[in-house]
């Protein structure tokens, strides 16, 4: 399966309003109009693909689906092919879907965690229409996707094999975090598209990174928050496998924003080496004093991983 790049992510809460502010003034994405016209749905985006993160009024903070692009119809079809063959119980779009992506068609389904996530191709693009929210250059995209997402699994190994032998991610590094494995993996020269925690008995969004074009950028952002006194999970700092300066701040839905700068890239052509590290970062990062994250939910002992 040849999956190009995190296309879009889709999350509920109760404060999905106050994404509104914290998405355009803080982090500088763009506010678009709802693909499905709901007034309460809160619309961003880092480029010129409107909807790439949705916002929508929730009971609970927990993430909806996660949306993953491949190139062409017919990539789509053998995607949609090798997930049935592999045992995968696969939903066919409705029109009112496809709307609500932006795309030309999708296909939902459950990964072994219990997350949702959908497969599209033709996601819609509207050229020269992004605009920041603030003044900033902007943020990496393009051939590169969305960013990148961690989420936490029950059963690393069932996840790992899952997402690397099914849908088709490469490792790209791990790190040997407070006792947990990080498996870092990539779809594209990203370094990481996706990363996953084992944490038995939970699931859920840890965090979502999106990546500017100029580092001055990510200080801007962070004075934001230092002034406003927005809750940080960890100060600014840089990860020792990717290389990327960031901070990460805790959003309105109870997941963190990474806020980043200057990640490196892989190239599979030139014989990636896997490698595991002892820290995540080489300076920096330190807790923030952000509350317990809220997007991240047990799962009951009956139900299965």
């Amino acid at each position: 399966m040849k999956i190009n790049a995190l296309g879009y992510l889709r999350v509920e809460s109760p404060d999905a309003k106050e994404w509104a502010q914290f998405g355009s003034d803080v982090l500088g994405l763009m506010i678009t109009d709802s693909p499905e016209g709901h007034p309460d749905t809160v619309s961003l985006t880092p480029d010129d693909r409107p909807g790439r993160l949705q916002v929508s009024p929730g009971e609970r903070n927990r993430l909806e689906c996660v949306g993953w692009e491949v190139p062409n119809a017919t990539a789509f079809d053998e995607a949609v092919a090798e997930l049935e063959s592999a045992g995968v119980e696969v939903s066919r779009a409705t029109d009112e879907d496809r709307a609500r992506a932006g795309v030309r068609d999708l296909v939902r389904f459950t990964d072994p965690a219990g997350h949702t996530h959908e497969i599209f191709w033709g996601q819609l693009v509207v050229p020269l229409s992004f605009r920041p929210g603030r003044a900033m250059k902007g943020f990496v995209t393009g051939s590169q996707g969305l960013g990148h997402l961690v989420l936490i699994v029950p059963d690393l190994i069932e996840s790992l094999d899952f997402f690397r032998s099914v849908l088709g991610f490469t490792v790209s590094d791990e790190i040997d975090l407070h006792g947990n494995r990080v498996v870092f993996l990539h779809v594209n020269p990203r370094h990481h598209t996706l990363a996953l925690i084992g944490i038995p008995g939970h699931r859920g969004l840890h965090h979502l990174m999106v990546q500017t074009e100029e580092l001055d950028d990510v200080g801007t952002a962070y004075d934001r928050c230092l002034k406003d006194e927005i809750p940080l999970a960890m100060t600014l700092g840089r990860h020792t496998n990717d290389k990327m300066v960031s901070f990460y701040v805790r959003s309105p839905s109870g997941f963190d924003v990474e806020y980043g700068w200057g990640a490196d890239t892989v190239d599979d052509e030139s014989a990636w080496t896997v490698t595991h590290m002892k820290s995540p970062s080489t300076w920096g990062h330190r807790p923030g004093g952000a509350p317990a994250p809220a997007c991240i939910e047990p799962i009951a002992a009956e139900e299965p991983s």
